[in-house]
């Protein structure tokens, strides 16, 4: 484990971000890395296409989408 040096105002936006999403500061801005990561290593996917691959990775099946 390290430490990772970043703007205020970036470690705001994680901190805003993560009390949004139920998530510790820390596990926010460790997924925001892990995306911005996979998306630049797939730069023809869209965030749902990744994080429904990343699913599929961990045995995890999304739900059914809402019909509106």
């Amino acid at each position: 484990m390290g430490i990772v040096k970043i703007d205020d105002q970036l470690h705001e936006e994680v901190r805003r971000a993560s009390t949004v999403m139920c998530r510790s500061i820390n596990a926010q801005a460790e997924f925001w890395m892990k995306m911005g990561m996979l998306a630049e290593a797939n730069p023809t996917l869209t965030f749902h296409e990744i994080v429904k691959a990343q699913m599929a990775a961990a045995d995890c099946p999304l739900p059914q989408p809402l019909v509106a």
